[in-house]
């Protein structure tokens, strides 16, 4: 038995859907593979007055699909238990440290516990402090918080819940997952990157054009949509995801690849993108809201049409914008980013566009030869491409795009560690190098905020689109100003097959 493997979780909102679908197989999964063995426990807290057994049973159900035998199932699920809790009474919290303490006994773990708070987070300082006035926290082995985003709604209430978390836990005891961190691809970006002189001895202003990173969704707001209408596309994927995986591409190489050398090269990258104005904000950054279509015979409703969003709503469904970095590897090199819901696609891609050869050796001879563009495939499916030029067969000198790519087969996607289970075991390990650290999310809500702050501002109408298209014209007007365009636009295929508007 390793340290790691004893260890009491607590889970503060044991009952909703994010412990169903993610938490309960992720850690099931863990278990099949020995990473959790005999000496671990989960508590399991809510409002919800529910038994141990019938906690136990939600637990099962959770991992139906996962299950190789009942027995190792069950033999799971008994290291459940389940009290129920007001996050606000502090009574309940010596409840919660007596059961902790017999479980800590009974399963011999040492002390370590983790605390991970898939609440909504205006409980997250709640927790914290009563945490540590109960003395739930005794410094006895390692305790480490998880906390889920979305971290704060703006720099002010981010910098305030950072504030009430760091009067109990140390910056190294917090982890703030961001999912898409412990994606398979994500990861792989520095290893695409920094193991390929191929790459990285072209990583630079000299030879790239341009940088596009898009997070599409075909899916609407489904039943999240009274959580929608606060946040918004901005908040909900820009602010966090996209911005982590700006960081990523653009941060220079660390001198050693461990957490404190990664997450300091990823602050710089993140300081030195250039903080807008808000006439800056409103000229490199477009917004818009899905309006009702038909894509491939099925009818799509608009935004405002959805469950708990208002029908006036002014929310962005979709937004999209360049950064642009101040220091010598980026400087002139743009960062298109876009982000929507009801989009043609579900994916998830970066595309890094090289530059065009200055002296075009066959220029007036034969065709005009492609951009090079390197695609880091990241959902639904991982791996990445390379689009070259080569010479099409036959007499003549005529060039013929080729893509050199690679994509992992389904077998291994179904058998790749999925994100959280790959996120628990980062934080039983105390390894924050693919969560988000203050100072990274700090910098994302500066950038942010001006922007949010400058479109809170505007009395024009909000910019549509039709639903299962790729945006507003807006969007693609950004790059067109530019003398660009994006590189995927998946849409085109569709819409010269018919399958718009039937």
């Amino acid at each position: 038995m390793t340290e790691s493997q004893a260890v009491l979780f607590t889970i503060f909102g044991a009952t909703g859907d994010l412990a169903k679908r993610k938490l309960y197989p992720s850690l099931f999964r863990l278990y099949k593979k020995g990473e959790l063995a005999d000496n671990f426990a989960v508590i399991g807290t809510a409002r919800r007055e529910w038994s141990d057994e019938f906690y136990r049973g939600v637990i099962l159900d959770s991992i139906k699909d996962l299950m190789r035998s009942k027995t190792e199932a069950e033999a799971f699920a008994s290291h459940f238990y389940y009290q129920s809790h007001d996050v606000g009474d502090a009574s309940h919290y010596i409840t919660l440290k007596e059961l902790g303490e017999k479980l800590k006994t009974q399963y011999k773990t040492l002390g370590n516990q983790v605390f991970f708070l898939a609440m909504a987070p205006q409980f997250f300082g709640t927790i914290a402090e009563h945490l540590k006035s109960e003395g739930i926290l005794t410094g006895e082995g390692f305790e480490r918080i998880v906390i889920e985003k979305p971290f704060g709604t703006s720099y002010a209430t981010a910098k305030a819940l950072n504030d009430s978390l760091a009067k109990v836990f140390t910056e190294e005891q917090i982890f703030r997952i961001d999912h898409y961190l412990g994606k398979e691809m994500i990861q792989a970006v520095s290893a695409v990157r920094f193991a390929n002189p191929i790459f990285e001895s072209l990583w630079d202003n000299q030879h790239i054009d341009n940088v596009q990173i898009t997070f599409a969704e075909f899916i609407g707001v489904e039943d999240r949509g009274g959580y929608y209408e606060t946040s918004g596309a901005l908040k909900d994927m820009i602010q966090n995801h996209v911005l982590q995986v700006l960081s990523l591409i653009a941060m220079e190489k660390p001198s050693k690849f461990d957490e404190a050398h990664i997450v300091e090269q990823k602050v710089k990258a993140l300081k030195a993108i250039r903080q807008y104005s808000p006439s800056e904000a409103l000229e490199n950054f477009v917004r818009g809201q899905y309006i009702s279509g038909k894509f491939d015979g099925e009818a799509y409703k608009a935004y405002r049409e959805e469950d708990s969003v208002s029908p006036d709503s002014q929310t962005e469904t979709f937004a999209a914008g360049k950064f642009v970095i101040d220091n010598e590897r980026w400087a002139g090199v743009p960062f298109y980013v876009r982000s929507g819901k009801r989009m043609t696609e579900k994916g998830t891609r970066i595309n890094i566009v090289f530059k065009k050869s200055e002296d075009n050796l066959f220029a007036g001879s034969c065709d005009e030869p492609v951009q090079n563009v390197l695609t880091i495939y990241i959902q639904p499916t991982e791996g990445f491409s390379l689009s070259v030029n080569g010479k099409a067969a036959g007499q003549g000198f005529h060039l013929d795009p080729l893509r050199l790519s690679f994509r992992h087969d389904s077998e291994f996607l179904g058998n790749s560690p999925e994100a959280y289970e790959k996120l628990f075991l980062d934080v039983l390990k105390g390894d924050g190098t693919n969560f988000s650290h203050w100072e990274e999310a700090a910098r994302a809500w500066e950038l942010i905020d001006v922007v949010r702050n400058a479109w809170d501002e505007q009395t024009s109408a909000l910019p549509t689109y039709t639903a299962r298209s790729m945006g507003p014209k807006e969007a693609f007007d950004l790059l067109a100003r530019d003398g660009r365009e994006w590189t995927w636009q998946p849409d085109v295929w569709y819409r010269d097959r018919g399958y718009f508007d039937k």
